[in-house]
């Protein structure tokens, strides 16, 4: 996946939906719900139970015009190896590590580490990050991904404390925002999964998310 091609799946439904504590057993179910409900991208984080076996499977089942699978909270590079072997196409940081910025664009995939000011932004630039994770943008005010781009010639995906009642605000400024326990948290079911985002849904205009 390139930056272009995620820009433009975001255009479509602005959502990555962080699923983390997923389980292998029901990774294909939660995709599926959020995959018919229009999300375009699926973050299986590094900290849920067996990860990688997780993110094979979704990729093994998923064609990436349903959904794209990446991995979120990936802090070394050996587990960017680790996303890579399993066919994850994305990496998700919290942090800005430019060893695993770089280990990702070394292997093909696409970098969206995380920052919270200028200096931060630059270095994650520097190192060939694709677009940048506010991380935690639900502190700030949504105006502050306006004042970082102002000198940060990047795209951003607000994250942390982002959900129904604010997702609108922050999507006047950033490409799109990451959503975690908001749609997905340990024991929901995929039926859970989809009346959470039809929620959200109800938040946006129609023209936000198909």
């Amino acid at each position: 996946m390139t930056k272009q091609e995620m820009l433009i799946s975001l255009k479509l439904c602005p959502i990555v939906a962080i699923l983390r504590g997923i389980t292998p057993k029901e990774v294909t179910d939660v995709c599926q719900a959020l995959a018919d409900s229009g999300v375009k991208f699926a973050e299986i984080t590094m900290n849920s139970p067996d990860a990688a076996k997780s993110i094979r499977i979704a990729t093994e089942h998923f064609d990436s015009n349903q959904i794209c699978i990446g991995a979120g909270t990936v802090l070394t590079p050996e587990q960017v190896e680790t996303v890579s072997d399993a066919g994850g196409q994305y990496i998700i940081s919290p942090n800005c590590n430019p060893a695993v910025i770089r280990r990702a664009k070394e292997l093909g995939l696409l970098s969206c580490p995380g920052v919270f000011t200028p200096s931060e932004a630059f270095t994650a630039l520097d190192a060939g990050a694709d677009l940048l994770k506010l991380f935690p943008a639900g502190r700030m005010v949504p105006e502050y991904i306006k004042d970082l781009k102002a000198v940060v010639p990047a795209d951003f995906i607000a994250t942390g404390a982002v959900g129904a009642d604010n997702i609108k605000e922050y999507l006047k400024f950033a490409a799109g925002v990451g959503i975690g326990s908001a749609i997905y948290k340990p024991g929901m079911t995929s039926e859970d999964v989809a009346k959470t985002i039809k929620i959200m849904k109800n938040k946006l205009n129609a023209t936000d998310i198909p």
